[in-house]
């Protein structure tokens, strides 16, 4: 995808997103000459790539780029994080908050950028799943650190909309390493999450 990107102009890309857009609407039966849907494949091509911009960015740039020395914290949490990401198998939004915790080794990350790097994830095709180890691994291979613990929890509208159409269900994902393998440490993260 990115290799395609790279060789169009924003707005070629647009246009031929657009292109697909509106067959799929002569295919489910719309008009797409109607006066409500004679822009919609244009907003629905910027849409999407607004929601997938994350494959143009990189979670290790982001962290590398605000990285200060410290010798003190014992933990540095950033919690209820919000996102919203797309589910890569239906290609229907699910979206939730994400807790990110950490325990310095001489260095911590500006907390803004956990936040971004969140994001730089979440703005992709997903499952939550990957996106909860990606955010994790990431920190983990960019600060230097003891160990990175990261909790997200999402409702998911191809649970909500379609299929098992289940109105109250969410999901939590959990991804830890290093000193968060100890469960007394972990404990400790989800007690400082409520």
């Amino acid at each position: 995808m990115t290799e395609n990107k790279n060789r169009l102009s924003n707005q070629e890309l647009i246009q031929k997103i657009a292109e697909h857009y509106k067959a799929i609407l002569e295919l489910i039966g719309e008009n797409p000459t109607r006066e409500g849907l004679v822009k919609t494949p244009q907003r629905a091509a910027k849409a999407l790539l607004e929601n997938t911009v994350g494959y143009d960015m990189s979670g290790e740039e982001i962290i590398k780029a605000a990285v200060f020395e410290h010798p003190g914290s014992q933990m540095v949490i950033v919690k209820d994080i919000e996102f919203y990401s797309q589910c890569e198998h239906h290609i229907l939004p699910f979206f939730g908050k994400v807790s990110v915790g950490y325990i310095p080794d001489g260095k911590i990350v500006g907390l803004s950028k956990l936040a971004r790097m969140v994001d730089v994830f979440a703005r992709r095709l997903q499952v939550q799943e990957r996106l909860t180890a990606e955010i994790c691994d990431t920190l983990a291979k960019s600060l230097p650190n003891k160990g990175v613990i990261v909790r997200c929890e999402a409702s998911h509208l191809c649970m909500k909309m379609r299929g098992v159409e289940k109105q109250e269900s969410t999901t939590v994902t959990l991804q830890y390493s290093g000193a968060f393998e100890e469960v007394a440490l972990r404990n400790e993260f989800f007690s400082l999450l409520d």
